[in-house]
């Protein structure tokens, strides 16, 4: 078994193309029935306002999949630690035999993340953007505009968090890396009603993106919703956009922002909701209008954590890295 560092996965695994790409692959893999996933297990340490998930997915034809540990402790920035960790660990399709331990610290997670915001741009976006809007200030928040970049031209960037001290700090992180004008906003409905494409990355338990700021052409990629008490946008939105999408349907009844479209009686299970995947793989279209409204309803799939967890395996074993730290008893 082989065991790859932090340190090392960065070297070979970055948020480009490639990443993405294999992150859309997934999404279609999914939709054609080629994917076996269960149900997400989540751990909560309401104390420590904290939260262990444990996701999964078999991907037929692969030779291994990835079984991923991410942890969520949102007081963690208040200590000078990241609110994000966790691991992956790669399993024989074959023998069931553990084939790799990825400690990435969640690095993998949050480039799977952003690559899944990407794929939704890519589909749901309007074509010509001018501003986007970033709700949220962490790590995420900073991948997922980056991911923007990658698929998406724009000028303007608006971001808003809670903090202005947390909303600079993330406009340090990222000038220089993108082209774009970035400038913090004085709250969600300038961001909403300036941008054409809005990311909320935020563990907000109400909603703050409301109804009547909605406008002709905008895009919403909410993927803060990943615990049914969390909720970034107002349920009463969700009926009244164009093209309501989502990343996994049934994940997304369990925990997302349509669980609360759901428990707000505005959804049933039988609206028309489309999942990333279908847009991937061409049976259903995405955004047909440049006038439309698009919400895609983000949560994490375990088929994004296996594709992100092969591809770095194979980067990392091409380039020679990891140590091997066991041999196969009988």
């Amino acid at each position: 078994m082989f065991l790859f560092q932090e340190a090392e996965i960065q070297k070979v695994v970055t948020l480009n193309q490639a990443a993405i790409l294999r992150v859309e692959d997934a999404f279609s893999k999914l939709a054609a029935g080629d994917a076996v996933m269960p149900p997400i297990m989540r751990v909560d340490i309401e104390e420590n306002n904290g939260e262990v998930d444990v996701k999964t997915a078999y991907i037929r034809a692969y030779d291994k999949f990835a079984i991923k540990i991410s942890s969520g402790f949102f007081n963690n920035p208040s200590l000078g630690l990241p609110s994000g960790n966790g691991m992956m660990l790669l399993i024989s399709t074959e023998t069931g035999i553990p084939q790799a331990v990825l400690l990435d610290n969640g690095y993998l997670t949050d480039v799977r993340t952003a690559a899944a915001g990407a794929v939704s741009a890519r589909y749901l976006a309007p074509k010509k953007v001018d501003t986007v809007g970033i709700i949220g200030a962490g790590t995420q928040a900073g991948y997922q505009l980056l991911a923007l970049d990658q698929v998406r031209d724009f000028d303007h960037v608006l971001i808003y968090s809670r903090t202005r001290e947390r909303t600079q700090q993330l406009i340090d992180r990222v000038e220089g890396k993108i082209s774009a004008d970035i400038r913090p906003a004085e709250n969600p409905e300038e961001v909403v009603r300036q941008s054409q494409v809005v990311v909320t990355a935020t563990p907000s338990r109400d909603p703050i993106i409301r109804r009547e700021w909605l406008h002709p052409g905008l895009h919403i990629t909410a993927m803060g919703s990943d615990a049914e008490h969390k909720q970034e946008l107002d349920p009463k939105l969700l009926p009244e956009v164009d093209v309501l999408a989502c990343d996994h349907k049934e994940q997304c009844f369990r925990l997302g922002e349509l669980h609360h479209g759901l428990a707000s009686g505005v959804l049933s299970k039988d609206h028309d909701i489309v999942e990333l995947g279908q847009l991937t793989s061409g049976s259903r279209p995405g955004r047909t209008d440049d006038r439309q409204i698009t919400v895609c309803d983000l949560t994490g799939t375990g088929v994004q954590d296996t594709a992100i967890a092969l591809f770095a395996y194979h980067e990392l074993a091409s380039a020679g890295m990891g140590m091997k730290v066991g041999e196969t008893s009988r």
